[in-house]
């Protein structure tokens, strides 16, 4: 263990949201949910003023909409939120060599890398950042966490979120920790604590009676021996700021175990494909597609099918992963699912006369590209960025019945007004004429 609080992690507050709101002046202040907004779309982020509704991530669409109906459910445009990770990932590694992304909106930094780490300075190196994370993003905020470990820091983030920060004091680990529920632990969700509970584990203090033999017993070597050490703050991993680019993967660690297959190939088409588009921006394809599962006792596995050529076509990914998890048991429950390529080349052959032989869900049909002549019409998505020839810029507030309605305003305009159009509208386009340098092109999810 480290003798100074020299871990910082940063997580960006309600992210996919939070940018959002910035972007939409009507919205702030408003629940916001962005997710799949099919009737069989999941959530992958809520503003803290829908999580007020029970609203939470990996939560059907349908029962969102049920718990908070007065709520903007938005499609998401995640060229937007990789612009606003870009500039706050600029400012993490402005502040040390050693960074390590977890996610768009999550990093760990290593300060003790800084050639001048002082300790004391810590407090308003914090402030100096989070002051930073706004004034660059225009807007959005993050929650800080300081201490001795990966695991600390973690903790840290969410004592005092959102928009707050918390640095442990070096020896004050377990003091901390002693009154906490055993939840925070990584690792922990709602399966194993129910089984803690079953013996009387409900804080991290009561972990403390036990013998690791005793978790072991409980839980399995991999889980009991991990929380039989993290409970007593031991975490010596280290910030890892180089990976060497062997897989190109996506995964979701669910809050409740998901049961329902339907939501599982949802969220399985949707990884599949997030990993495809990272594998498009870092010029790569593969031949293998692996599926990773980790069920309610912690145990993972996964299964992989090896393509006669490679690939990044996310059609063909999703296919494959789905055909993976239609030979899966799923039965007890799911609390993670990932999907990745590897035997990654720097080249593409798909097979040019292969046909579709598996079906994807409708929500995941109207997000993948799919080759047509005539090109198809434009589909318009709630939350899509457009600019209108007469009005401006703006985004799309709704759709149907051969007609979109807009609202015309931006991050830097007063709320703005809304107008209905039709959906064929030669002078409606995708995309902000300001921001906008490529002809417009299909929203990416």
């Amino acid at each position: 263990m480290r003798p100074t609080a020299s871990i910082l992690h940063l997580d960006l507050d309600a992210f996919f949201a939070s940018v959002e709101q910035r972007d939409k002046p009507s919205l702030r202040g408003k629940p916001v949910i962005v997710g799949g907004v099919g009737h069989r779309g999941v959530v992958s982020t809520a503003s803290y003023e829908a999580r007020r509704f029970g609203v939470r991530s990996a939560m059907s669409m349908a029962e969102a909409r049920s718990r908070c109906p007065h709520a903007a459910f938005l499609s998401g445009r995640f060229d937007a939120y990789r612009e606003a990770s870009g500039l706050v990932m600029g400012l993490l590694r402005e502040l040390s060599p050693a960074v390590e992304p977890l996610s768009l909106d999550e990093a760990f930094v290593d300060l003790a890398a800084r050639e001048d780490f002082d300790p004391a300075a810590v407090p308003e190196l914090v402030d100096r950042l989070r002051a930073d994370v706004t004034r660059v993003t225009e807007g959005l905020t993050a929650s800080v966490g300081v201490a001795t470990s990966k695991l600390m820091a973690k903790i840290a983030t969410e004592i005092d979120k959102p928009d707050g920060s918390f640095i442990v004091a070096p020896g004050t680990e377990r003091d901390l920790l002693e009154p906490m529920p055993v939840t925070v632990i990584a690792g922990v969700g709602p399966a194993t604590a129910a089984r803690l509970h079953h013996v009387g584990i409900t804080r991290v203090g009561d972990v403390w009676r036990h013998s690791e033999a005793e978790l072991v017993d409980l839980l399995g070597q991999a889980a009991g021996a991990s929380l039989h050490r993290l409970s007593r703050g031991i975490d010596d991993r280290a910030v890892s700021s180089h990976r060497e680019n062997k897989s190109v993967s996506t995964e979701d660690t669910f809050e409740t175990d998901i049961v329902d297959r339907g939501e599982l190939g949802l969220i399985c088409d949707a990884l599949a494909r997030r990993t495809a588009a990272r594998l498009r921006k870092a010029g790569l394809s593969g031949r293998t597609i692996t599926l990773k599962v980790r069920y309610h006792d912690f145990s993972t596995h996964t299964r992989s099918l090896t393509l006669a050529a490679p690939t990044d076509q996310p059609r063909v990914i999703a296919q494959t992963a789905r055909r993976l998890l239609d030979a899966t048991d799923t039965g007890g429950g799911l609390r993670l699912l990932g999907v990745g390529v590897s035997g990654l080349a720097d080249w593409v052959q798909d097979d040019l006369f292969a046909t579709d032989d598996a079906e994807l869900p409708e929500e995941a049909e109207d997000l993948l590209p799919t080759p047509a002549d005539p090109p198809p019409r434009q589909e318009w998505s709630p939350g899509q960025d457009v600019h209108h020839a007469e009005h401006g810029d703006g985004w799309v507030w709704g759709r149907g019945l051969g007609l979109v309605t807009v609202r015309f305003e931006t991050r830097h305009t007063p709320v703005g007004p809304v107008r209905t159009l039709r959906a064929d509208d030669p002078e409606l386009v995708p995309g902000h004429r300001t921001t906008r340098s490529e002809p417009a092109g299909t929203v990416e999810e």
